[in-house]
Protein backbone atom coordinates (compact mmCIF):
# COMPACT_ATOMS: atom_id res chain seq x y z
CA UNK A 1 0.00 0.00 0.00
CA UNK A 2 1.75 3.53 -0.77
CA UNK A 3 1.90 6.33 1.63
CA UNK A 4 -1.13 9.08 1.37
CA UNK A 5 1.36 11.28 0.59
CA UNK A 6 2.01 9.36 -2.96
CA UNK A 7 -1.20 9.04 -3.22
CA UNK A 8 -2.10 12.97 -2.64
CA UNK A 9 0.39 13.57 -5.67
CA UNK A 10 -0.61 11.15 -7.92
CA UNK A 11 -4.09 13.02 -7.68
CA UNK A 12 -2.82 16.38 -8.24
CA UNK A 13 -0.91 15.02 -11.11
CA UNK A 14 -4.29 13.68 -13.17
CA UNK A 15 -4.56 15.34 -16.70
CA UNK A 16 -0.82 17.09 -17.17
CA UNK A 17 -0.35 14.58 -19.37
CA UNK A 18 -3.45 16.12 -21.26
CA UNK A 19 -1.90 19.73 -21.43
CA UNK A 20 1.71 18.51 -21.88
CA UNK A 21 0.56 17.16 -25.02
CA UNK A 22 -1.18 20.32 -25.93
CA UNK A 23 1.48 22.47 -25.12
CA UNK A 24 4.45 19.93 -27.02
CA UNK A 25 1.44 19.35 -29.92
CA UNK A 26 1.56 23.69 -30.08
CA UNK A 27 5.09 23.99 -30.70
CA UNK A 28 5.82 21.13 -33.11
CA UNK A 29 2.58 22.79 -35.26
CA UNK A 30 4.39 26.63 -35.26
CA UNK A 31 8.05 24.72 -36.27
CA UNK A 32 6.63 22.78 -38.85
CA UNK A 33 4.80 25.94 -40.36
CA UNK A 34 7.89 27.68 -40.33
CA UNK A 35 9.83 25.16 -41.97
CA UNK A 36 6.71 25.37 -44.48
CA UNK A 37 7.03 29.20 -44.93
CA UNK A 38 10.68 29.33 -45.21
CA UNK A 39 10.28 26.01 -48.20
CA UNK A 40 7.98 28.68 -49.73
CA UNK A 41 9.88 31.49 -49.43
CA UNK A 42 12.90 29.68 -50.82
CA UNK A 43 10.99 28.58 -54.05
CA UNK A 44 10.21 31.86 -54.77
CA UNK A 45 13.47 33.50 -54.53
CA UNK A 46 15.04 30.74 -56.58
CA UNK A 47 12.08 30.88 -59.15
CA UNK A 48 12.52 34.25 -59.59
CA UNK A 49 15.98 34.02 -59.78
CA UNK A 50 15.85 31.37 -62.89
CA UNK A 51 13.42 32.99 -64.38
CA UNK A 52 15.39 36.55 -64.81
CA UNK A 53 18.27 34.25 -65.94
CA UNK A 54 16.40 32.87 -68.76
CA UNK A 55 15.42 35.72 -69.56
CA UNK A 56 18.41 37.46 -69.65
CA UNK A 57 20.00 34.30 -72.30
CA UNK A 58 17.07 35.18 -74.62
CA UNK A 59 17.54 39.14 -74.40
CA UNK A 60 21.60 38.28 -75.07
CA UNK A 61 20.81 36.32 -78.30
CA UNK A 62 21.52 37.61 -81.63
CA UNK A 63 18.40 39.12 -82.90
CA UNK A 64 17.26 39.44 -79.65
CA UNK A 65 16.52 42.88 -77.28
CA UNK A 66 16.70 43.36 -73.51
CA UNK A 67 12.68 43.80 -73.75
CA UNK A 68 12.10 40.07 -75.21
CA UNK A 69 14.50 38.82 -72.37
CA UNK A 70 12.19 40.97 -69.76
CA UNK A 71 9.28 39.87 -71.31
CA UNK A 72 9.98 35.93 -71.09
CA UNK A 73 10.72 36.59 -67.68
CA UNK A 74 7.44 37.67 -67.01
CA UNK A 75 5.95 34.97 -68.69
CA UNK A 76 8.06 32.40 -67.14
CA UNK A 77 6.65 33.77 -63.87
CA UNK A 78 3.40 34.47 -64.33
CA UNK A 79 3.05 30.16 -65.53
CA UNK A 80 5.49 29.60 -62.60
CA UNK A 81 4.67 31.59 -59.53
CA UNK A 82 1.66 34.34 -60.47
CA UNK A 83 1.83 37.16 -62.60
CA UNK A 84 1.46 39.60 -59.76
CA UNK A 85 5.03 38.47 -58.78
CA UNK A 86 5.99 39.99 -62.71
CA UNK A 87 4.81 43.59 -62.41
CA UNK A 88 8.36 44.91 -61.27
CA UNK A 89 10.78 43.80 -64.29
CA UNK A 90 13.21 45.72 -66.41
CA UNK A 91 16.29 45.29 -68.49
CA UNK A 92 19.25 46.73 -70.16
CA UNK A 93 22.28 46.12 -71.04
CA UNK A 94 25.75 47.07 -68.53
CA UNK A 95 29.40 47.05 -69.43
CA UNK A 96 31.36 44.87 -67.32
CA UNK A 97 35.38 45.45 -68.55
CA UNK A 98 35.52 44.48 -72.25
CA UNK A 99 31.75 42.58 -72.07
CA UNK A 100 28.18 43.35 -73.04
CA UNK A 101 25.97 42.31 -70.62
CA UNK A 102 21.93 42.33 -70.42
CA UNK A 103 20.73 42.48 -67.49
CA UNK A 104 17.23 41.43 -66.04
CA UNK A 105 16.06 42.71 -62.45
CA UNK A 106 13.24 41.60 -60.79
CA UNK A 107 11.66 43.07 -57.84
CA UNK A 108 8.88 40.92 -56.26
CA UNK A 109 6.79 40.15 -53.00
CA UNK A 110 8.45 37.51 -51.10
CA UNK A 111 5.69 35.89 -49.18
CA UNK A 112 6.12 35.95 -45.19
CA UNK A 113 2.60 34.41 -44.39
CA UNK A 114 1.31 32.02 -47.22
CA UNK A 115 1.41 33.46 -50.54
CA UNK A 116 -1.62 35.77 -50.00
CA UNK A 117 -0.63 37.28 -46.82
CA UNK A 118 1.45 40.28 -46.04
CA UNK A 119 5.00 40.10 -48.23
CA UNK A 120 8.36 41.96 -48.28
CA UNK A 121 9.93 42.98 -51.37
CA UNK A 122 13.03 40.17 -53.10
CA UNK A 123 14.98 42.43 -55.87
CA UNK A 124 16.60 39.51 -58.23
CA UNK A 125 18.71 39.80 -61.38
CA UNK A 126 20.14 37.47 -64.25
CA UNK A 127 23.43 38.51 -66.53
CA UNK A 128 24.21 36.86 -69.74
CA UNK A 129 26.56 37.90 -71.94
CA UNK A 130 25.42 39.46 -75.38
CA UNK A 131 26.08 37.62 -78.08
CA UNK A 132 27.62 39.08 -81.11
CA UNK A 133 26.65 38.34 -84.95
CA UNK A 134 29.72 37.21 -86.49
CA UNK A 135 30.63 38.78 -90.12
CA UNK A 136 31.42 36.12 -92.95
CA UNK A 137 34.89 36.55 -93.89
CA UNK A 138 36.05 35.20 -97.08
CA UNK A 139 39.31 34.51 -97.84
Amino acid sequence: MRPRWQALRAEAERGSAVVDFVLVSILVVVLVMALVQLTLALHVRNTLIDAASEGARLGALVGSSPADGAERTRELIGLTISPRYADRVSARTVQRGDLTLVRIEVHAPLPVIGLLGPSAVVSVNGHAVVEEQLVDQVP
